[in-house]
């Protein structure tokens, strides 16, 4: 056909899908007039000849092999063999192509014709005589064979070996050495799915990735029933599936895919072979034709040569393995190709006996090494690298089995395997271990033997007594001549203990060297006897606590600071005390005033530490006024209660002015911002009237005074006021309170309310409820408001109770 025709095809396929159709599958009358209708007859035409020819092209391939085999067989030319396979048909009443296909499986004895049977007991209808499931079967083999790429593989299976099984689609994965899975080639599927799966990340499990990393096939009643995601899953999501890897020779090179449009039931063994004979199909086109990107494999002379000469540089012991196959194909084992200079025989055998040996042969026990050459296997045919770190090895020689414990990479190089291990010298690694301890201890070990002289010592011991390690040791009799003078007799005492009464000692002194340092030094030794049980060599060490003499130094030091520092603090906190009660006492008499009974109370803060600002007063001013005020300063300590007092006085010393409660908090404001090195307070004042029975009061971002009239409580407005000394200058919002005979009015600090697990307004609601019981004096009432506050920030409280006679 021309090249022009297949491009006919392809253009006019979505006019020929939109062409009616009656359930034969021919043009309706109405449609074969249309002019789409005969467009769509066109395409319809042409691709029964595409097909036609499809299937020309593979008859004539297998009847021209089949003349190839009568050539070898009977020793005739090409002539005779074609004449042959003409009368041969003949006589048996079979096509040329039936006959073709029958001498080809009597000559190959292959997978194909023991599974060609399978094609009679699964198809679904009778075939005609070229299209008998044998003529099926090599059909699809020498399409594979002969096809350009993967793609033409997926056709060739789809058409000629699946759809007699009732598959719908199939997808040939091509495995990357990473894991991944690329679709070489697909059929069935449409164009877009293909597109979405053309690349399968690695580690993402998948129908296909499960068949590759367990390398077996993979059976699925149905998609869904795996829960696995797949090329084609929602078009048939409750449809059959089969993965089978596609590898040969122990290599897997991708994976076949096959998709089937409802749920497939166990198939019988001659089913299964022939789906695995058809990847093996697919494996052959995998290696052949490698996808876009993808390396050749490293099977040559010249590439194997190359991968020595790499291995011969590296610093690890590396062996390099290339298969062994047995005589039907299989992988039996692996060769080892070559050796580098590094390697060490687990057994110390030399290189030279296990150059050019079997893997199993020289390593026999390497079978059940956890699994160790399963991995090998694994990495061979799917190409992802095995790492292992301190894995047991076993080596036998002469029949006794000798462990090893190896750091083991393994990796795939093209068509050999790289494996590197590092055998690990279980005493070479302990005396490393000690080495660092030593080093990271500051231990220096020595031994000195009394009889000959001789001294040993590590480099610690070297670097502790600054000397050079091709110095000479120090002899334990002239210790004290390196020790400070002060501790002779601590060092007398312990060398008389381990040379004279033979018995381990120790003992700490200060070490002098040369360069003028000195080292604390804690030493101990011990004496070893000999057959006669005399003393003939001792054996200690020495270790550096210089850094944990100069910390227990430093702590005593911090620990005298602290208790100095807590005995200030003790002393601060008295005088902060003692200030504040001399001030304000937590109880004093009460104020007598022309109709009107003052009492004020103080409770300070529990902890010593917490000692703060609060303040009250009250006082008859000399025109006969009452001042009235509580406060308190932010902070605690002395500098608080230093700042209560400077505010305290100057309201009194402001108060005889005559001014309003207003005026005098604008000027205690100033007082608090300029005078005071800038603290912040809050305050309430009142000026009462007694003539009157008139209070007149502000606040400064105090909580308002309590009302307590004829069993009722209520605070009184909340007037505009901000705290003072946060601003150079402020206002200050006044009210008046006409009072009543009984009234009690109560003025308190936040202290008396607040509480950690609620907000103000539910403690002022408390403090009213408490504040409506009737008491028999004023006295008695403020005592009462103390006893029962629920407050638990452990602040300190004032309250200035003011009845009216």
């Amino acid at each position: 056909m021309p090249e022009a025709t297949d491009a006919n095809v392809a253009g006019s396929a979505d006019a020929a899908d939109e062409t009616e159709v009656d359930p034969s599958g021919e043009l309706s009358g109405v449609a074969r007039t249309s002019p789409v209708g005969r467009l769509a007859a066109t395409v319809e035409r042409l691709r029964r000849e595409v097909r036609a020819a499809q299937a020309e092209a593979d008859g004539r391939a297998l009847i021209e092999l089949a003349k190839g085999i009568l050539v070898e067989r009977l020793g005739c030319g090409p002539t005779q063999a074609a004449r042959q396979l003409t009368e041969l048909a003949e006589q048996a009443k079979v096509s040329q192509l039936q006959l073709a296909v029958e001498i080809i499986n009597q000559a190959a004895h292959d997978r194909l014709s023991e599974v060609t049977s399978a094609f009679l007991a699964v198809a679904t209808e009778p075939a005609p005589k070229d299209d008998a499931p044998a003529v099926r079967l090599r059909a699809a083999e020498s399409g594979a064979l002969a096809a350009d790429d993967t793609q033409a593989v997926a056709d060739s299976l789809l058409q000629h070996a699946l759809t007699p099984l009732g598959a719908v689609a199939v997808a040939i994965w091509a495995a990357d050495a990473d894991g991944s899975l690329s679709l070489a080639g697909s059929a069935g599927f449409s164009a877009a799915e293909a597109r979405r799966w053309r690349y399968v990340p690695p580690g993402v499990a998948t129908m296909a990735r499960r068949a590759l990393s367990e390398r077996t096939a993979q059976w699925a009643a149905s998609l869904s029933g795996t829960g696995l995601p797949s090329i084609g899953h929602a078009a048939h999501p409750d449809g059959g599936r089969v993965a089978v890897p596609a590898g040969s020779g122990g290599r897997i090179h991708g994976v076949l895919e096959i998709a089937w449009p409802s749920a497939l039931e166990p198939q019988p063994p001659q089913v299964v072979r022939q789906v695995e004979a058809l990847a093996e199909l697919c494996s052959h086109t995998l290696e052949t034709h490698a996808l876009p990107g993808e390396g050749h494999d490293v099977r040559g002379t010249n590439d194997v040569s190359e991968l020595i000469d790499l291995v011969d540089g590296l610093h690890d012991p590396a062996l390099v393995l290339v298969p062994h196959l047995d005589d039907q194909g299989r992988l039996a084992d692996f060769r080892i190709r070559h050796v580098n200079g590094r390697f060490l025989d687990p057994a110390g055998r030399p290189r030279g006996t296990v150059h050019g040996a079997l893997l199993l042969e020289a390593y026999p026990m390497v079978a059940g090494d956890s699994d160790l050459f399963q991995c090998i296997e694994r990495v061979y045919a799917t190409g992802e690298p095995f790492r292992a770190r301190r894995m047991d090895l076993t080596a036998l020689v002469d029949q006794v089995p000798l462990s090893a414990v190896a750091d083991i990479n393994v990796s795939r190089h093209g068509g050999t395997v790289l494996l590197i291990w590092r055998i690990e010298d279980e005493t070479a690694r302990l005396a490393s271990l000690l080495q660092h301890a030593q080093r990271l201890g500051r231990i220096g070990g020595f031994e000195e033997n009394l009889l000959t002289g001789e001294i040993i010592w590590n480099d610690t011991l070297f670097d502790l007594y600054g000397r050079s390690p091709s110095g000479a040791p120090v002899p334990l009799e002239e210790l004290p001549a390196h020790a400070h003078p002060d501790d002779a007799v601590a060092i007398g005492r312990f060398l008389r203990t381990v040379l004279h009464h033979r018995r381990p000692a120790t003992a700490a002194f200060r070490l002098q060297r040369p360069d003028g340092v000195t080292r604390h030094i804690r030493m101990v030794a011990e004496p070893v006897l000999d057959a006669d049980d005399q003393l003939f060599v001792v054996r200690g060490a020495y270790q550096d606590i210089s850094a944990q003499h100069w910390t227990e130094v430093a702590l005593a030091v911090t620990r005298d600071q602290l208790a100095h520092t807590e005995q200030q603090a003790h002393e601060r906190n008295r005088l902060t005390l003692q200030l504040q009660h001399a001030i304000m006492p937590p109880t004093q008499a009460p104020l007598r005033a022309p109709g009107l009974e003052v009492a004020v109370r103080y409770r300070p803060a529990e902890t010593e530490q917490l000692v703060g600002g609060d303040w009250y007063d009250a006082v008859v001013l000399p025109s006969g006024l009452v001042l009235l005020c509580v406060g308190d300063v932010a902070g605690h300590g002395i500098e608080a209660a230093t700042s209560m007092v400077v505010l305290r006085n100057a309201l009194r010393g402001l108060a005889v002015t005559g001014a309003g409660p207003g005026q005098l908090l604008s000027w205690l404001n100033i007082v608090a911002h300029h005078l005071t090195g800038g603290v912040t307070a809050t305050a309430v004042c009142g000026i009462y009237d007694p003539r009157r029975r008139v209070l007149r009061w502000a606040r400064a971002g105090h909580l308002p005074p309590v009302l307590v009239r004829d069993a009722e409580a209520n605070p009184l407005p909340l007037l505009k006021g901000i705290l003072l000394g946060a601003v150079p200058e402020a206002t200050f919002e006044e009210d008046e309170v006409q009072l009543a005979v009984h009234d009690t009015l109560l003025m308190y600090t936040d202290g008396l309310i607040e509480r950690r697990d609620r907000s103000v307004e539910v403690s002022l609601r408390q403090l009213l409820n408490a504040a409506r019981t009737t008491s028999r004096t004023l006295d008695h009432q403020l005592d009462r408001l103390l006893t029962y506050s629920r407050s638990d920030t452990d602040d300190d409280t004032c309250i200035v109770g003011i009845q009216v006679a």
